[in-house]
């Protein structure tokens, strides 16, 4: 049997929640499981992309667990991009959706189980002008709702709600061309979505139909809806009812160009990336390993 030898990637600073206990609880679980770990923590002082990499060339690691957010997990992520070391997701940040996404226990004690009792999945990945996604990127009302939350120095879901309700009054509809397979649709939108999987990191469902392993992505439409819908449409998000709308279109594709009328915000897995006039998204199937219950079933994964 392979010695597992396992990297973790710690966000400190991610979320609300802080345990002053966190190394020393992962190496309790390394003693008793016998496993090998090291640690690479997360500074704004220097490059962590370069850092990781050299720590994964010093380490040579079977799997690396990234402790933080989704953003955190998306740097993660692209440092293991086709690479053969499995991804660990531990729950850190303020609302987590990969991690919920593959139903990874909040809890740190059985989060850390999963490098002993795991099994490890390919999903696919998204290339959006040359930044990845694992898990979503969209324009519109959400980035602009993600902008203001990392603006505020507070964190959790409750300054996430806080922005969104403002952002929800202040809706603006902008004009987008979507190019994909051969065809062309121009559309009106306060939000459109490119992802694979299908949910944020409150519960409220923005793809019904993704698939993490599918080799496909969706591109979900929320079009202009009067304002006295907006309540509705939330209810239909939380109860995985948004196709049921008449203000929602989905489009399934491998690989799309949308056109920006106006420049606007993009944002990719948490992260701002700035204003863009165009987007070129295409699927990275089966791109990354990741490590996920072998004892639960996984909706959004095809086996």
């Amino acid at each position: 049997m392979i010695n597992k030898r396992v990297l973790f990637v710690i966000n400190h600073k991610a979320g609300e929640r802080k345990n002053p206990e966190l190394n020393k609880v992962i190496k309790h679980h390394a003693t008793i499981f016998n496993y090998e770990i090291d640690f690479y923590e997360l500074t704004e002082q220097e490059n962590a992309i370069l850092g990781i990499k050299k720590s994964i060339e010093k380490f040579n690691p079977t799997i690396i667990a990234a402790v933080g957010g989704d953003g955190t997990v998306n740097l993660v992520s692209g440092v293991l991009y086709k690479q053969n070391i499995a991804l660990l997701i531990v729950p850190y940040g303020s609302a987590n959706g990969m991690a919920k996404e593959l139903q990874i226990p909040d809890q740190l004690s059985d989060c850390l189980d999963l490098i002993i009792k795991g099994k490890e999945v390919a999903i696919d990945l998204l290339k959006i002008n040359n930044h990845l996604s694992i898990h979503l990127a969209d324009v519109g009302v959400n980035a602009s709702v993600v902008k203001r939350f990392q603006l505020d120095p507070k964190r959790g879901l409750f300054i996430y709600a806080k922005h969104l309700f403002y952002e929800i009054f202040v809706l603006r509809r902008k004009k987008f061309s979507i190019q994909y397979q051969h065809q062309m649709r121009r559309v009106k939108a306060i939000s459109i979505t490119f992802a694979t999987a299908t949910k944020y990191g409150t519960g409220a469902v923005i793809n019904p139909d993704g698939k993490l392993n599918d080799g496909l992505f969706e591109i979900c439409i929320v079009k202009p809806f009067p304002k006295y819908h907006l309540f509705k449409i939330a209810y239909q998000m939380f109860k995985n009812q948004l196709k049921t709308s008449v203000y929602f279109e989905l489009i399934q594709t491998n690989k799309a160009t949308i056109i920006c009328k106006r420049s606007t915000l993009l944002q990719i897995d948490g992260e701002i990336i700035g204003k863009v006039k165009e987007i070129n998204v295409e699927i990275l199937p089966k791109s990354l390993k990741v490590l996920i219950s072998k004892y639960l079933d996984h909706p959004t994964l095809i086996n």
